[in-house]
C-alpha cells in the first residue's frame, strides 16, 4: 500500500503574520506601472497569498494595488481607491481608444484583457469583479458595468462585431455595432458566457454558464442557452442558504 505525504505550505487557514503584514503595507506604498513601482509590487507581494486573496494587497492603502506582471498600455486608466489589478492583466489602448475606469473596489483578476479601440470605452463601477481570463474588448461602442458585477470566468463582452461584406476580404472588414453593452448592477455573469453588442443586462440578472447573449434580458432573470433565453424569475428560486462569490 503507498503512503501518502501531507505537504503543508499555505493555504486558507494560514493567515499572514505581524511581520507579513508590516512587510506588504510598507511596499504597497510605493506600488505602481513605473519600475520603482513594479520593483515595490513584487516586494509587496512576495508573502502575500496567492490568486484570490491576493486582494487585500489593495485594501492597505487607497493606492490600491496593480501587480508587477500587469502589462498596461494606456493613457487613459483611470483608478478609484482601492482597486485590484492582478497578475498577467492586459490592459491596452488601440487608435482612437477611450478611457478604461475602474472603480473603487473593482477587482480584474489574472489573465483578463480589457481593450479599447475606435471610440469605444470601459467603465466599470465599485465592488465589481472580473475573474480569471476574461476579455472585455470595447470597439466602436462603450461596455458599461454597474455596481457590485460579478463576471466568471473566461466570459467574453465584445461591444461590436466585424462586416462580412461579401466583396471585401474578411480582415478588411469594417467594424460594426448595434450598441453599448450594459450589465446593469448586482447582475452575475457565469463562466464562459459571451454577451456581444447592443445587449443590456438588468440588474440583478444571472447569466448561466455558457450562455451567448444576443439580446436584453430583464432584471431579475434568470437566462441560460444559445442563443440565451429567460428560464425563471429570482423571485421563484428559493433562497438555499449563503453564496459565496466564486471564480
Amino acid at each position: 500500500m503507498a503512503i501518502m505525504r501531507l505537504i503543508s505550505h499555505g493555504g486558507s487557514h494560514c493567515k499572514p503574520g505581524r511581520f507579513s503584514r508590516l512587510w506588504m503595507r510598507f511596499w504597497v506604498r510605493w506600488s505602481g506601472p513605473g519600475t520603482a513601482g513594479r520593483i515595490a509590487s513584487r516586494l509587496a507581494a512576495w508573502v502575500a497569498p496567492p490568486h484570490l486573496d491576493q486582494v487585500l494587497l489593495a485594501y492597505l492603502t487607497p493606492r490600491g494595488y496593480i501587480d508587477a506582471a500587469a502589462i498596461i498600455y494606456h493613457s487613459q486608466l483611470e483608478l478609484g481607491e482601492n482597486v485590484y489589478i492582478a497578475p498577467r492583466v492586459l490592459i491596452v489602448q488601440h487608435t482612437e481608444g477611450g478611457a478604461v475606469t475602474l472603480g473603487e473596489k473593482a477587482m480584474v483578476h489574472r489573465d483578463s484583457r480589457l481593450e479599447t479601440g475606435q471610440g469605444g470605452y470601459i467603465s466599470v463601477a465599485s465592488s465589481s469583479s472580473i475573474h480569471p481570463g476574461c476579455q472585455l474588448m470595447a470597439f466602436v461602442e462603450p461596455i458599461l458595468i454597474g455596481e457590485g458585477v460579478m463576471i466568471a470566468a473566461n466570459a467574453a463582452l465584445y461591444s461590436y462585431d466585424h462586416g462580412m461584406s461579401p466583396d471585401v476580404p474578411m480582415r478588411k472588414q469594417s467594424l460594426l455595432s448595434k450598441g453599448a453593452v450594459t450589465i446593469e448592477d448586482d447582475a452575475w455573469i457565469g463562466t464562459g458566457v459571451i454577451v456581444l453588442s447592443g445587449v443590456t443586462i438588468g440588474k440583478g440578472a444571472v447569466i448561466a454558464a455558457g450562455a451567448v447573449v444576443t439580446r436584453d434580458i430583464p432584471a431579475n432573470a434568470i437566462a441560460a442557452g444559445n442563443p440565451a433565453r429567460i428560464i425563471k424569475n429570482r423571485s421563484e428560486v428559493k433562497n438555499t442558504g449563503e453564496v459565496h462569490e466564486q471564480s
